[in-house]
Protein backbone atom coordinates (compact mmCIF):
# COMPACT_ATOMS: atom_id res chain seq x y z
CA UNK A 1 0.00 0.00 0.00
CA UNK A 2 1.30 3.42 -0.94
CA UNK A 3 1.17 6.20 1.65
CA UNK A 4 1.26 9.89 0.71
CA UNK A 5 1.39 12.64 3.33
CA UNK A 6 1.42 16.32 2.42
CA UNK A 7 1.56 19.27 4.80
CA UNK A 8 0.35 17.24 7.79
CA UNK A 9 0.03 19.15 11.07
CA UNK A 10 -1.36 17.76 14.33
CA UNK A 11 -1.96 20.05 17.30
CA UNK A 12 -3.17 19.50 20.84
CA UNK A 13 -4.15 22.94 22.03
CA UNK A 14 -0.99 25.03 21.84
CA UNK A 15 1.25 21.97 21.41
CA UNK A 16 2.23 21.02 17.86
CA UNK A 17 2.87 17.27 17.73
CA UNK A 18 3.35 17.01 13.94
CA UNK A 19 4.56 20.12 12.12
CA UNK A 20 3.91 20.48 8.37
CA UNK A 21 5.21 17.00 7.54
CA UNK A 22 5.35 15.61 4.00
CA UNK A 23 6.61 12.23 2.78
CA UNK A 24 5.66 9.21 0.67
CA UNK A 25 6.06 5.49 1.29
CA UNK A 26 6.15 3.48 -1.92
CA UNK A 27 4.92 0.39 -0.12
CA UNK A 28 5.81 -3.28 0.37
CA UNK A 29 8.72 -2.48 2.66
CA UNK A 30 9.45 -2.60 6.37
CA UNK A 31 9.87 1.00 7.49
CA UNK A 32 11.42 2.17 10.74
CA UNK A 33 9.85 5.29 12.28
CA UNK A 34 12.44 6.63 14.69
CA UNK A 35 12.16 9.53 17.09
CA UNK A 36 12.80 10.47 20.68
CA UNK A 37 10.00 10.55 23.23
CA UNK A 38 7.51 13.28 22.34
CA UNK A 39 8.76 13.58 18.75
CA UNK A 40 5.30 12.94 17.27
CA UNK A 41 5.49 9.27 16.28
CA UNK A 42 2.23 8.18 17.89
CA UNK A 43 0.32 11.22 16.63
CA UNK A 44 1.59 10.57 13.12
CA UNK A 45 0.65 6.89 13.15
CA UNK A 46 -2.79 7.61 14.59
CA UNK A 47 -3.44 10.05 11.76
CA UNK A 48 -2.22 7.56 9.15
CA UNK A 49 -4.73 5.08 10.58
CA UNK A 50 -7.56 7.57 10.17
CA UNK A 51 -8.13 8.13 13.88
CA UNK A 52 -7.67 11.88 13.60
CA UNK A 53 -8.87 14.39 11.03
CA UNK A 54 -5.72 15.62 9.31
CA UNK A 55 -4.73 19.22 8.79
CA UNK A 56 -3.11 18.50 5.46
CA UNK A 57 -3.47 15.44 3.26
CA UNK A 58 -3.12 11.75 4.18
CA UNK A 59 -3.85 9.32 1.35
CA UNK A 60 -3.58 5.54 1.09
CA UNK A 61 -3.32 4.29 -2.48
CA UNK A 62 -4.62 7.68 -3.60
CA UNK A 63 -7.68 7.78 -1.32
CA UNK A 64 -8.07 9.86 1.85
CA UNK A 65 -8.14 7.67 4.96
CA UNK A 66 -10.14 9.85 7.36
CA UNK A 67 -13.85 8.92 7.49
CA UNK A 68 -13.21 6.36 4.75
CA UNK A 69 -14.33 2.98 6.07
CA UNK A 70 -12.95 1.06 3.10
CA UNK A 71 -9.48 2.59 3.56
CA UNK A 72 -9.48 2.15 7.34
CA UNK A 73 -10.25 -1.56 6.97
CA UNK A 74 -6.94 -1.84 5.10
CA UNK A 75 -5.02 -0.48 8.08
CA UNK A 76 -4.02 -2.07 11.37
CA UNK A 77 -2.43 0.06 14.07
CA UNK A 78 -1.22 -1.58 17.27
CA UNK A 79 -0.35 1.33 19.50
CA UNK A 80 0.36 -0.38 22.80
CA UNK A 81 -0.32 -3.63 24.60
CA UNK A 82 -3.17 -1.96 26.48
CA UNK A 83 -4.90 -1.29 23.14
CA UNK A 84 -5.03 -4.95 22.21
CA UNK A 85 -8.57 -5.43 23.57
CA UNK A 86 -10.90 -4.83 26.46
CA UNK A 87 -9.30 -6.35 29.54
CA UNK A 88 -12.45 -8.34 30.27
CA UNK A 89 -12.38 -10.14 26.91
CA UNK A 90 -10.89 -13.57 26.48
CA UNK A 91 -8.03 -13.95 24.03
CA UNK A 92 -10.22 -16.17 21.85
CA UNK A 93 -12.76 -13.35 21.49
CA UNK A 94 -10.02 -10.91 20.48
CA UNK A 95 -9.09 -13.21 17.62
CA UNK A 96 -12.73 -13.64 16.61
CA UNK A 97 -13.15 -9.88 16.53
CA UNK A 98 -10.04 -9.54 14.38
CA UNK A 99 -11.44 -12.07 11.91
CA UNK A 100 -14.80 -10.28 11.77
CA UNK A 101 -13.28 -6.83 11.21
CA UNK A 102 -10.57 -7.60 8.67
CA UNK A 103 -11.02 -9.36 5.35
CA UNK A 104 -7.28 -10.07 5.24
CA UNK A 105 -7.22 -11.79 8.67
CA UNK A 106 -5.46 -15.18 8.75
CA UNK A 107 -6.88 -17.09 11.69
CA UNK A 108 -4.61 -20.10 11.26
CA UNK A 109 -1.61 -17.81 11.46
CA UNK A 110 -3.08 -16.06 14.50
CA UNK A 111 -3.39 -19.40 16.29
CA UNK A 112 0.17 -20.26 15.28
CA UNK A 113 1.42 -17.00 16.80
CA UNK A 114 -0.63 -17.45 19.97
CA UNK A 115 1.06 -20.83 20.39
CA UNK A 116 4.48 -19.34 19.64
CA UNK A 117 4.04 -16.67 22.33
CA UNK A 118 2.41 -19.14 24.76
CA UNK A 119 -0.83 -17.20 25.19
CA UNK A 120 -3.81 -19.16 26.56
CA UNK A 121 -6.90 -18.59 24.42
CA UNK A 122 -9.18 -18.95 27.46
CA UNK A 123 -7.39 -16.28 29.51
CA UNK A 124 -8.87 -12.82 29.85
CA UNK A 125 -6.72 -10.02 28.50
CA UNK A 126 -6.57 -8.35 31.91
CA UNK A 127 -5.04 -11.51 33.42
CA UNK A 128 -2.17 -11.61 30.91
CA UNK A 129 1.27 -10.44 31.90
CA UNK A 130 2.62 -7.25 30.32
CA UNK A 131 4.74 -9.31 27.96
CA UNK A 132 1.79 -11.47 26.94
CA UNK A 133 -0.37 -8.40 26.28
CA UNK A 134 2.38 -6.99 24.11
CA UNK A 135 2.59 -10.32 22.29
CA UNK A 136 -1.19 -10.33 21.78
CA UNK A 137 -0.94 -6.91 20.17
CA UNK A 138 1.73 -8.27 17.83
CA UNK A 139 -0.50 -11.26 17.01
CA UNK A 140 -3.26 -8.84 16.00
CA UNK A 141 -0.86 -6.80 13.91
CA UNK A 142 0.73 -9.68 12.03
CA UNK A 143 -2.33 -11.91 11.62
CA UNK A 144 -4.34 -8.99 10.27
CA UNK A 145 -2.14 -9.12 7.15
CA UNK A 146 -3.33 -5.53 6.61
CA UNK A 147 -1.87 -3.77 3.55
CA UNK A 148 -0.72 -1.05 5.97
CA UNK A 149 0.35 -2.49 9.32
CA UNK A 150 1.75 -0.15 11.98
CA UNK A 151 3.32 -1.26 15.24
CA UNK A 152 3.87 1.61 17.66
CA UNK A 153 6.35 0.30 20.24
CA UNK A 154 4.12 -2.78 20.39
CA UNK A 155 6.98 -5.11 21.36
CA UNK A 156 8.48 -3.23 24.31
CA UNK A 157 6.73 -5.27 27.00
CA UNK A 158 8.26 -8.51 25.73
CA UNK A 159 11.34 -10.14 27.21
CA UNK A 160 14.37 -10.55 24.96
CA UNK A 161 13.69 -14.13 23.70
CA UNK A 162 10.09 -13.22 22.88
CA UNK A 163 11.15 -10.08 21.03
CA UNK A 164 13.56 -12.08 18.90
CA UNK A 165 10.83 -14.63 18.16
CA UNK A 166 8.66 -11.70 17.06
CA UNK A 167 11.38 -10.33 14.79
CA UNK A 168 11.77 -13.73 13.10
CA UNK A 169 8.01 -14.10 12.68
CA UNK A 170 7.72 -10.59 11.26
CA UNK A 171 10.44 -11.09 8.66
CA UNK A 172 9.28 -14.56 7.62
CA UNK A 173 5.67 -13.46 7.20
CA UNK A 174 6.67 -10.30 5.34
CA UNK A 175 8.69 -12.36 2.89
CA UNK A 176 5.66 -14.56 2.20
CA UNK A 177 3.09 -11.76 2.29
CA UNK A 178 4.73 -8.42 1.35
CA UNK A 179 2.92 -5.35 2.63
CA UNK A 180 3.68 -1.93 4.05
CA UNK A 181 4.85 -2.30 7.65
CA UNK A 182 5.80 0.69 9.79
CA UNK A 183 7.46 0.07 13.15
CA UNK A 184 8.29 2.72 15.72
CA UNK A 185 10.89 1.64 18.23
CA UNK A 186 13.55 2.72 20.69
CA UNK A 187 15.29 -0.67 20.32
CA UNK A 188 16.89 0.46 17.11
CA UNK A 189 19.79 -1.97 16.91
CA UNK A 190 17.61 -4.99 17.60
CA UNK A 191 15.42 -4.13 14.61
CA UNK A 192 18.04 -2.53 12.39
CA UNK A 193 18.59 -5.58 10.20
CA UNK A 194 14.86 -5.74 9.37
CA UNK A 195 14.45 -2.13 8.28
CA UNK A 196 14.61 -1.33 4.58
CA UNK A 197 13.87 2.37 4.90
CA UNK A 198 14.05 4.76 7.83
CA UNK A 199 12.15 7.91 8.71
CA UNK A 200 13.59 9.99 11.55
CA UNK A 201 11.39 12.65 13.10
CA UNK A 202 12.20 15.17 15.79
CA UNK A 203 9.96 17.77 17.42
CA UNK A 204 7.20 16.95 14.96
CA UNK A 205 9.33 17.46 11.85
CA UNK A 206 10.76 15.00 9.37
CA UNK A 207 14.54 15.07 9.79
CA UNK A 208 15.41 12.40 7.26
CA UNK A 209 13.91 9.69 5.06
CA UNK A 210 16.40 7.31 3.54
CA UNK A 211 17.10 3.68 2.73
CA UNK A 212 18.65 2.05 5.78
CA UNK A 213 21.82 0.96 3.95
CA UNK A 214 22.35 4.44 2.55
CA UNK A 215 21.93 5.94 6.00
CA UNK A 216 24.46 3.53 7.48
CA UNK A 217 26.96 4.57 4.82
CA UNK A 218 26.90 8.10 6.27
CA UNK A 219 28.96 6.96 9.23
CA UNK A 220 32.28 5.21 9.73
CA UNK A 221 34.04 3.73 12.74
CA UNK A 222 37.79 4.35 12.69
CA UNK A 223 40.08 2.22 14.87
CA UNK A 224 43.81 2.39 15.37
CA UNK A 225 46.65 3.93 17.33
CA UNK A 226 45.49 6.87 19.46
CA UNK A 227 47.70 9.46 17.79
CA UNK A 228 46.85 8.22 14.29
CA UNK A 229 43.11 8.30 14.97
CA UNK A 230 43.41 11.79 16.45
CA UNK A 231 45.28 13.02 13.38
CA UNK A 232 42.79 11.45 10.97
CA UNK A 233 39.68 12.74 12.72
CA UNK A 234 40.95 16.23 13.53
CA UNK A 235 38.83 17.97 10.88
CA UNK A 236 35.94 15.50 10.81
CA UNK A 237 32.64 15.23 12.70
CA UNK A 238 33.21 12.84 15.59
CA UNK A 239 30.06 11.37 17.15
CA UNK A 240 31.85 9.56 19.95
CA UNK A 241 35.16 7.98 20.79
CA UNK A 242 36.63 5.48 23.23
CA UNK A 243 40.14 4.38 24.09
CA UNK A 244 41.69 1.25 25.53
CA UNK A 245 45.40 1.51 26.16
CA UNK A 246 47.08 2.67 22.98
CA UNK A 247 44.07 1.88 20.80
CA UNK A 248 41.27 4.31 20.02
CA UNK A 249 37.97 3.98 18.17
CA UNK A 250 36.09 7.00 16.86
CA UNK A 251 32.69 7.13 15.20
CA UNK A 252 32.47 9.65 12.38
CA UNK A 253 29.48 11.21 10.63
CA UNK A 254 29.80 11.91 6.92
CA UNK A 255 31.11 9.93 3.97
CA UNK A 256 34.88 9.71 3.53
CA UNK A 257 36.31 10.86 0.20
CA UNK A 258 38.98 9.07 -1.82
CA UNK A 259 41.91 11.00 -0.32
CA UNK A 260 40.68 10.30 3.21
CA UNK A 261 40.37 6.60 2.46
CA UNK A 262 43.95 6.57 1.15
CA UNK A 263 45.20 8.42 4.24
CA UNK A 264 43.42 5.95 6.53
CA UNK A 265 45.18 3.09 4.77
CA UNK A 266 48.55 4.85 5.07
CA UNK A 267 48.00 5.23 8.82
CA UNK A 268 47.01 1.57 9.16
CA UNK A 269 43.53 2.45 10.42
CA UNK A 270 40.63 0.01 10.34
CA UNK A 271 37.37 1.35 8.89
CA UNK A 272 33.94 -0.13 9.51
CA UNK A 273 30.24 0.76 9.63
CA UNK A 274 28.65 2.35 12.67
CA UNK A 275 25.38 1.48 14.33
CA UNK A 276 22.14 2.94 13.04
CA UNK A 277 21.33 3.94 16.62
CA UNK A 278 24.43 6.12 16.86
CA UNK A 279 23.44 7.94 13.67
CA UNK A 280 19.94 8.44 15.04
CA UNK A 281 21.28 9.96 18.27
CA UNK A 282 23.46 12.36 16.29
CA UNK A 283 20.69 13.44 13.92
CA UNK A 284 18.30 14.20 16.77
CA UNK A 285 20.87 15.72 19.13
CA UNK A 286 19.58 18.91 20.77
CA UNK A 287 21.29 22.03 19.51
CA UNK A 288 23.25 23.66 22.33
CA UNK A 289 22.00 20.97 24.72
CA UNK A 290 18.39 22.21 24.53
CA UNK A 291 15.38 20.75 22.76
Amino acid sequence: MRVDVQGLTVRYGEVTAVDDMSFSLSGNKIYGLLGRNGSGKTSLMSTLAGYRKPSGSVQLDGAPVFENAAAMRQVCLVRHSADAADKGDKVSYVLEYGAAWRDTWDNAYALELVDLFKIDLKTKVGALSLGQRSALGVVIGLASRSPLTMLDEAHLGMDTPTRYAFYDALLNDFMEHPRTIVISTHLIEELASLLEEVLIIDSGRLVLQEEADVLRSRGTEVTGNVSDVDEFTAALTVLSEKSLGSTKAAMLYGALDYDQLIRARQLGLELGPIALQDLFVHLTEPVGGKR
